[in-house]
């Protein structure tokens, strides 16, 4: 049996949900209405059933998250969520909490959210062994740990694919909560890696001010699809449940293409839901929001990630700026602007900037504000009007499920077949008098025209079969009658009989790989500490909501390295031993002050708190 690929789309609300599964996607992830770690993309109970049901008519599946972690007094409330969430068909859930875990839970699937530290594949292994069938794969791996985590445990794996990056190790970024009391492990993430900031060395001398230091660029590896599926992904995620209906739908279209490139014909793999799409669009990751894009490790470290002139959207790269031209610029490729683009560019003062296009004239941009530019300065074009106008289109993306239909006469009257991509098999009966045509006239052709127009039903008929013993005569209401009826039957035959894959959660009791854990296992609640004392852990620390040390603690740990940026590294750039930086480099906005560590042996960089104490590493490289 071929193994079933998935693009897993994010589903910010019913709307864009449905939009996302006519675009291409396979599973979608959604917020409920609480416990999401997205605050701001919650849905009712309600909007989720339906999404539920329209997913399922194409094979899709709908997995919520309930992801943040949890207070002793919501214990309860997430169980009985869960309960509903069950009753009403949802596939599975992705969970941070291993409080959940202790729950009397419903038969349903557990996937273990990208916040869970999933990064090491002996505690991946453990969370397969205690029941998770999934695991959303930290995306700071590179193609062999990915590998490596693939063969020691049969667990699912998910991979963002393309999105935004969380410059932290997911679930380990305390900047927001220590500022604000804001916690991203709650769902509501400040964003302070956005912020600008003036990075300061150990002499109190500034190196560079008001920059983006911690915003990094989008993340894309859509171009490497076939090596992460040999590495064992099945699941490709795409990040942005914050996102807006053009980002969804182009992003997944995008996928969607790219991968049936790959799955058409392969003899190992096939698509994980039915139907095929069709686009009024050309779908390109760079025509919706991106801040450029990088593959961050995926290959190992080889470039810079950074973005740090701005963390607004650069878009798509048009060319750079000739000359200004009375109240116009004149831009290389300027041929592809469009009246009410929105266009990027960084200014001579280094900061991000941006104008609007009220009109295009052979290649001429005129703009609603004329700014100066200089000569040479790179043109964006990070609002495409014509391109968001075809993409808005509800019809722009649509899904259709292929049948065959088979018309015959009987007794009564006739009988008509759908029998669908699935095998589900669809009739209707009609008893109507058999009446011979006109002069005898066959009309079988106009019967295929109006048995064809499917029109807004997710079914095409591309075979049409009729056998009659004579040139029988159907009114067209009759015949378009029978076609409506075949096919809102064949849709409830559909989500009937989808069958939803069950597991009961057991309690287990197999060693945790480590005896002790540190804030960042983000224990919150009695029953997480009660699931990891039960698989053998002695010393479990509190999450850093409940116990943090204002001033003094650790708020990041990343793989992303300032150092590296600045092409100090000293094990990457060795030949800028002779010029490196005086520790410790801080990085301050307004009245944020952070100190920088680097921990060269794992190739990490720590940020804590401006009281914060603690060796600086030699380097040893």
């Amino acid at each position: 049996m071929k193994k079933k690929i998935e693009i897993l789309a994010p589903a910010k609300n019913l709307i864009q949900g449905m939009a996302a599964i006519n675009s291409g996607a396979d599973a979608l992830y959604i917020g409920a209405p609480q416990f999401g770690a997205r605050t701001n993309a919650q849905n009712s109970i309600e909007d989720i059933e339906a999404l539920v049901k329209y997913a399922h008519l194409f094979k899709g599946q709908v997995y919520v998250v309930v992801n943040t972690i949890l207070y002793d007094n919501e214990l309860e409330t997430c169980r009985k969520l869960i309960w509903e969430l069950y009753e009403i068909g949802v596939d599975a859930l992705i969970i941070q909490d291993m409080g959940i875990m202790e729950m009397d839970l419903p038969p349903i699937v557990l996937h273990a959210s990208t916040q869970a530290n999933n990064r090491d594949a002996d505690k991946i292994k453990f969370l397969a062994d205690a029941g998770i069938k999934r695991v959303v794969l930290a995306r700071e791996l590179n193609l062999h740990q990915i590998k490596e985590i693939s063969t020691a445990s049969d667990v699912e794996l998910e991979f963002f694919v393309t999105g935004a990056l969380c410059v932290s190790f997911s679930g380990n970024c305390y900047m927001s909560v220590a500022n604000g009391e804001r916690s991203a492990n709650r769902g509501s993430c400040a964003q302070n890696c956005r912020l600008p900031y003036n990075l300061i060395d150990g002499n109190g001398d500034t190196l560079i001010k008001n920059s983006h230091l911690l915003s990094i660029k989008d993340f894309d590896v859509s171009d490497q699809l076939p090596e992460l599926i040999e590495a064992g992904v099945t699941s490709f995620k795409i990040e942005g449940r914050l996102k807006d209906i053009v980002y969804v739908k182009n992003n997944v279209a995008f996928l969607r293409n790219n991968l049936d490139a790959f799955l058409n014909g392969n003899e190992k793999y096939t698509k994980a839901s039915s139907g095929k799409c069709t686009y009024a669009f050309d779908s390109a990751l760079n025509k919706s929001f991106n801040r450029g894009y990088t593959d961050y490790f995926l290959n190992e470290r080889k470039s810079t990630i950074g973005s740090w002139e701005s963390p607004k959207s650069k878009g798509q790269y048009i060319g750079k700026l000739i000359k200004t031209i009375g109240n116009a610029y004149e831009i290389e490729n300027g041929n592809l602007l469009n009246n009410g683009d929105g266009l990027f560019f960084i200014n001579e003062n280094n900061e991000a900037d941006g104008i609007y296009v009220n009109s295009v004239e052979n290649r001429m941009a005129y703009p609603n504000v004329l700014k100066e530019i200089a000569p040479g300065t790179e043109i964006y074009r990070n609002n495409d009007a014509a391109f968001i106008k075809i993409v808005e289109r509800e019809d722009s993306a649509v899904r259709k499920i292929n049948t065959t239909l088979l018309l015959t006469e009987n007794e009564s009257g006739f009988e008509l077949v759908a029998t669908d991509e699935d095998g589900y098999i669809s009739k209707v009966n009609l008893v109507h008098p058999k009446e011979r045509t006109k002069n005898n006239q066959p009309i079988e052709d106009n019967i295929r025209v109006q048995l064809a127009k499917t029109g807004f039903t997710p079914y095409t008929a591309n075979q049409i079969t009729i056998q009659f013993s004579e040139n029988w005569f159907l009114p067209i209401s009759k015949i378009n009658e029978m076609r409506r009826t075949v096919y809102e039957q064949l849709s409830e035959i559909r989500i009937s009989s989808y069958k939803r894959v069950e597991r009961q959660t057991k309690k287990t009791s197999h060693p945790y790989p480590v005896s002790e854990l540190d804030f960042t296992y983000n224990v919150s609640n009695s029953l997480a500490r009660k699931f990891y004392e039960r698989h053998g852990v002695t010393q479990i620390e509190k999450a850093f909501e409940l116990q943090w040390d204002p001033g003094k603690s650790r708020v990041m740990t990343t793989k992303y390295c300032i150092k590296y940026e600045l092409g100090k590294c000293p094990k990457y750039h060795k030949d800028t031993r002779d010029s490196t930086l005086k520790e410790p480099l801080v990085l301050k906005q307004g009245e944020l002050e952070y100190k920088l560590k680097f921990n060269c042996k794992p190739c990490e960089m720590e940020i804590w708190e401006k009281d914060a104490e603690f060796e600086i590493e030699e380097e040893t490289y």
